[in-house]
């Protein structure tokens, strides 16, 4: 299947080369053109196929055309939507792989579909480690645009791998492509909203896991009686919890390589950016009258975490580049 990538960051990139590995053809973009010719390099086959922009793009492919954006929330992703609305032709399918607003994209969609175009959004997990591991996604659209799209969507899932099966999923009523890592959550806009969502309990997780670790590295503290007094090693407790712990999630993974590399994790300043999702998560919990507060609060110790930070701090930003590559100070 031939498909369009514009934008070939951390994810994009990683994704255009992916499909072509699963011998798919894709036509990519960048504004940077080393970016798109590094990333043409990487690719199977010679599958990859370099667009000077997006009418280039546009013109490079043919039938029913696709084009996947994979580009930041917000004014960037809405120039290129509204410009692919100009170039593209009834039928044709417009992806939103970022993460997006998810009230943005019911807009999008119904402003679209006067054009004929289809839009689905697709919130994508996976980060920086999706290339290999494959990514999960949460995607919304109608059932024609997305049953379209499937080989893609397959081709980029990390599929069943040597996850045990759920008990009773062979019972009716369940979608099959779950435990292959990507699922149709409905209309426009509700991939993200999942995402969203999903993006707001990852915020919530890692919190726990920071202040867990501050409070037993605190524990050495000359405040406390010396006979209460213990000198913990983070790195060795991470990897005991990794063996047959409740808590062992990829998230304590990648605290304990963090750690295992840097015990005091010196390397990070503990400036902890929030790159939208958890602020809409709870905006949608106030709209729904559902009590968040471990997710609110985490986002608070977020903004609390750019005026003076600690050992947590560290630690979620040690989290943050494990799985997504992210800088200290920005929202990349």
């Amino acid at each position: 299947m031939q498909i369009g990538i514009v934008g070939l960051g951390k994810m994009g990139g990683n994704i255009s080369v992916r499909l072509t590995r699963h011998g798919h053809d894709v036509v990519a973009y960048d504004r940077d053109p080393a970016v798109t010719a590094k990333v043409c390099g990487q690719a199977d086959g010679g599958r990859c196929t370099p667009a000077t922009g997006l009418a280039d793009m546009v013109g490079r492919l043919s039938g029913r055309k696709v084009i996947w954006l994979m580009l930041p929330a917000g004014e960037v992703t809405e120039q290129a939507v509204q410009e692919l609305g100009g170039l593209m032709g009834k039928g044709d399918i417009i992806i939103d792989g970022g993460n997006s607003f998810y009230k943005d994209d019911i807009r999008r969609a119904a402003e679209l579909v006067k054009k004929g175009i289809d839009y689905v959004d697709v919130g994508t997990s996976g980060g920086v480690w999706g290339l290999e591991r494959g990514y999960c996604m949460m995607y919304g659209g109608t059932n024609d645009a997305t049953d379209h799209i499937d080989p893609i969507l397959s081709a980029l899932a990390p599929g069943v791998g040597d996850i045990p099966r759920t008990p009773n999923r062979d019972r009716p009523g369940f979608d099959p492509r779950a435990e292959q890592g990507y699922l149709h959550c409905g209309p426009a806009g509700s991939g993200h909203f999942v995402k969203m969502v999903h993006n707001g309990i990852e915020y919530g997780i890692m919190q726990a896991f920071a202040e867990g670790f501050d409070v037993m590295k605190s524990k050495n503290s000359s405040e406390l009686p010396e006979n209460q007094r213990f000198d913990l090693n983070m790195a060795d407790i991470a990897e005991v919890w990794r063996r047959g712990s409740v808590v062992s999630s990829w998230l304590l993974d990648l605290s304990a390589s963090a750690l295992a590399g840097n015990p005091d994790l010196s390397n990070y300043k503990g400036d902890v950016a929030d790159s939208g999702e958890g602020r809409w998560t709870i905006e949608a919990a106030i709209e729904e009258a559902v009590p968040v507060p471990v997710i609110t609060a985490s986002l608070f110790t977020r903004f609390r975490s750019r005026t003076g930070n600690n050992f947590a701090e560290k630690m979620l930003s040690a989290m943050r580049f494990g799985f997504g590559g992210h800088i200290e100070g920005t929202n990349n």
